[in-house]
């Protein structure tokens, strides 16, 4: 379902400073980071726009785009992952729709929106056990 340790998303993982190294990750764990980078900067951003802080909203939600898109999105591989990834490539463009919206109408609603979906797939890949995923159509750790 996803490449093996996709360079681009390493390399989306890399410019926007996610927390922690990507050196020696797994694509397991790489997907989890992206997870959590994207987590982190919706937060940050709802707080931004809180404080009315409107440049420094606008840099982190174009950080939370780039993670779906450059890091979650480009890691898919429909050909192995079949409906599944044909499903979170869906959910990954609402959600950058969604966060191109709240970044262009400063709203909060969209932002939380956009961590409640997401939530439940980073935990899941938080849970998920590597190890069980068969080698084609799996993860390739």
């Amino acid at each position: 379902m996803f490449t093996p340790a996709s360079a681009r998303a390493a390399s989306a993982y890399r410019t926007l400073s996610v927390q922690g190294g990507v050196e020696g990750a797994t694509p397991h764990q790489l997907i989890v980071l992206l997870f959590d980078g994207l987590l982190a900067s919706i937060v940050q951003a709802r707080g931004a726009l809180a404080r009315g802080d409107i440049a420094g909203k606008g840099r982190l939600v174009g950080r939370a785009v780039r993670l779906v898109q450059e890091g979650l999105k480009d890691g898919l591989n429909e050909e192995e992952g079949g409906e599944l990834a044909a499903n979170l490539g869906r959910l990954y463009d609402y959600c950058s729709d969604r966060l191109t919206y709240a970044n262009l109408h400063n709203d909060d609603a969209a932002l939380a929106e956009v961590a409640a979906l997401i939530q439940p797939v980073a935990q899941a890949w938080k849970e998920m056990d590597v190890k069980s995923v068969p080698g084609p159509g799996g993860l390739h750790a």
